[in-house]
């Protein structure tokens, strides 16, 4: 830990300072150190639901800005800086320039939550949130007592985080950068000793030059597993197979591709109104059947990275398929908002082309025979750029209609050099009409709630993505819809 004015870092925290503190790892750990009686504060200019609604419930004091006062006042025993913020930001820079004791997220993660405890960290494109939050259910149904902390609002755990007296320690592990003063991973600073690898793609490309890029941060991660580690792998893509080649460890393969010979397969898929049912095949294991109460065959690839994850763990699958009936999922995968008028409001997380595509897929065999209407918002810093604009045309062929949101002309953050050419909401419009699939781009979200609701009928299925707020567009199409 970073210190100062004398203060050792074995000493009791009394009060800990959150910049930034509405991202989910931040509000979650902010959660945590609270329910342990810390007095925790945070500031942020960006809040919304579910984590603004969370750090009220849990009755932590959150400025809705920055200020250098805010850790000069009160002077925190530590300041946590979140990798939101720049150098210039107000609370960050008076923390540095006073010489205060402060510490990136990961690193107040790893040594206020995670050290002694056998740290189960879960890594990925995609899958991360929901492989965490099924990892720690079933190591939570079959007594296992398991700490938490996922980048979501698990329905499993009524929150984010949950502090237990188990042995293990379930995180997931992000690939984005850790803080303007430390440019490494996230996830090198958990101390992995099981690791889950559910996927590897390019993302991020404000960080990330191009896959390679990306490939070589896994390939840090992989090398710096303990010999007597555990990595399980979905080997179904060849880019986790490529960074997991030379692993220090033992290596688990999962995956629904028999030609890539998992040691843990998924077959027989079918999906009805209780969820999606599959056969769990692993070595001398006959075929077990598996009722998963989740859509989609990305999701049967997150349950059985589970299912291979717990067993590493020592939780025989007698345990965990069980286990997994019982699963309720995570707030914004797959949530439904709500029904009006005969018409299902659908939100998810989704914003990478691949988990675009996937979430459009789950829910088409979620609602057969339902007419399903795709709106998309494409805000991140790397939706923004023209990276994947003809990955996005090919996303939503299983959409019945599109809606793309017209985003504003921001400036999009880069560390990888400037933005020449940007994504086109009304390129992707035509692309995706070209291919069969009525789309539309609209700028501004009542004129999107409006375009929907009048368009919809009954027995509708209109799924949302967005990897933000989407200016309450949930809320407003329900009442649109009612009214």
């Amino acid at each position: 830990m970073r210190h100062s004015r004398g203060r050792r870092v074995n000493d009791p925290l009394r009060h800990v300072h959150f910049v930034a503190i509405a991202g989910t790892g931040m509000g979650s750990l902010a959660g945590l150190l609270h329910a342990r009686g810390i007095h925790v504060t945070g500031s942020d200019e960006n809040l919304y639901p579910p984590m603004s609604t969370a750090l009220e419930r849990w009755g932590i004091p959150v400025y809705e800005h920055f200020a250098a006062e805010h850790v000069l006042a009160g002077t925190p025993d530590l300041i946590v800086i979140g990798n939101a913020v720049g150098p210039s930001n107000p609370e960050a820079r008076a923390a540095i320039d006073e010489g205060l004791p402060y510490l990136s997220f990961p690193d107040a993660l790893h040594q206020l939550a995670i050290a002694g405890r056998h740290s189960v960290v879960v890594t990925g494109t995609h899958g991360k949130t929901t492989t965490t939050n099924l990892i720690a259910s079933i190591l939570l149904r079959t007594g296992r007592d398991p700490s938490l902390l996922v980048g979501g609002m698990s329905l499993d755990f009524d929150g984010s985080f949950r502090e237990g007296q188990g042995e293990h320690f379930v995180v997931e592990g992000d690939e984005y950068d850790t803080a303007f003063f430390d440019k490494t991973p996230k996830f090198l600073h958990y101390g992995a000793r099981t690791l889950v690898v559910t996927s590897v793609e390019f993302d991020h490309a404000d960080i990330y030059r191009d896959l390679d890029h990306v490939k070589a941060a896994f390939r840090t991660l992989v090398e710096r597993m303990p010999r007597e580690g555990t990595i399980i792998a979905t080997v179904d893509h060849a880019t986790v197979r490529d960074v997991v080649a030379d692993a220090p460890c033992r290596v688990v393969g999962i995956g629904l591709d028999e030609a890539a010979q998992p040691e843990w397969r998924a077959t027989g898929i079918t999906a009805d109104a209780d969820g999606t049912h599959f056969d769990v095949v692993c070595g001398d294991l006959s075929a077990e059947r598996v009722t998963l109460p989740l859509y989609g065959e990305f999701n049967v690839a997150n349950a059985l990275a589970a299912l291979a994850t717990v067993d590493a763990l020592g939780v025989p699958v007698a345990e965990s398929i069980p286990a997994l009936r019982e699963h309720r999922g995570v707030k914004r995968r797959q949530e439904l908002r709500g029904e009006a008028r005969g018409v299902a409001v659908i939100d998810d997380f989704a914003h990478h082309p691949t988990a675009v595509r996937a979430a459009v897929g789950g829910l088409r065999a979620q609602y057969p025979g339902r007419r399903l209407i795709a709106v998309f918002e494409p805000r991140t810093n790397t939706s923004r750029r023209a990276d994947f604009q003809a990955d996005y045309g090919r996303a939503f062929d299983e959409a019945d209609e599109l809606v793309v949101a017209i985003v504003p002309d921001a400036p999009i953050y880069s560390a990888t050099g400037p933005v020449t050419e940007r994504f086109s909401a009304k390129k992707l419009a035509a692309d995706v009409s070209a291919r069969g699939v009525p789309a539309t781009a609209i700028d501004g979200v009542d004129a999107i709630v409006s375009h929907v609701a009048s368009n919809a009928r009954p027995g509708d299925v209109v799924l949302v993505m967005s990897n933000g707020d989407f200016g309450g567009i949930w809320q407003k199409l329900l009442r649109a819809l009612q009214d």
